[in-house]
């Protein structure tokens, strides 16, 4: 099954049910100034209201566009009110539409579906890079300076994870979210096991210790 990831500013965004539409599955989360904290496989939409706790609504969307992780997102204003030169600056910031908001569930899968149905799913983006490490999307495959880094599927998405947020300390819980694997919960020292394979494969390769760890806070993948 498919999945289309909706993100919204409001914090209703981490507390909605997911739902299912002929053979995808909409899933619901929070986004905040940072970006998301989760992998994004499949389509994104984001709504993105006017006024946000940690940045304007103008400058989420110039990040969202200048993100490697989300340039290709389906980006949605919420407004205040309808006003014309507003509209005009959330659209020249790099919103693709605007809504009056306030939202609910509802309201967004309306939306979503009502503008899916008359667009090609873009998805992410095919290829992330940092440095001479290249992540495939599609492929499922890592490579550095050519070379391929064998890796399980689960250090191949935590590969990703620490590509998409390079020189940020992620905590194991973190990583755990991240790969969205709280529900059902694992025991965070997996993610040690994880590391622990992902810092052999990267050495096989040549790339280094890379992959650093912050004592007490947990990992951070340096960039070069």
């Amino acid at each position: 099954m498919g999945v289309v990831n909706i993100f919204l500013s409001d914090p209703i965004g981490e507390g909605l049910a997911d739902f299912e539409h002929d053979g995808l599955r909409f899933t619901f989360d929070r986004l905040d100034g940072d970006g998301p904290r989760r992998l994004v496989e499949g389509e994104m939409w984001a709504f993105v209201d006017w006024v946000m706790e940690d940045c304007s609504g103008l400058e989420m969307c110039r990040r969202l566009r200048a993100d490697p992780r989300t340039v290709d997102a389906h980006v949605t204003i919420i407004l205040e009110a309808d006003d014309a030169d507003d509209r005009r600056r959330a659209l020249k910031a790099g919103a693709d539409d605007y809504m009056i908001g306030p939202l609910d569930r509802t309201v967004v899968l309306d939306r979503v579906l009502a503008v899916h149905g008359r667009r090609h799913a873009r998805g992410p983006a095919q290829q992330v890079r940092l440095g001479k490490l290249v992540i495939d999307v599609l492929a499922l495959q890592a490579r550095w300076d050519d070379r391929p880094v064998a890796l399980r599927p689960n250090e191949f998405r935590l590969l990703r994870f620490f590509v998409e947020n390079p020189d940020r300390v992620l905590s194991r819980h973190d990583l755990i979210e991240g790969l969205g694997k709280l529900d059902p919960p694992i025991d965070e020292r997996t993610v040690d096991v994880w590391i622990g394979r992902l810092r052999r494969a990267l050495k096989d390769v040549g790339a280094g210790h890379m992959l650093r760890t912050v004592r007490a806070m947990g990992y951070v993948l340096d960039s070069p």
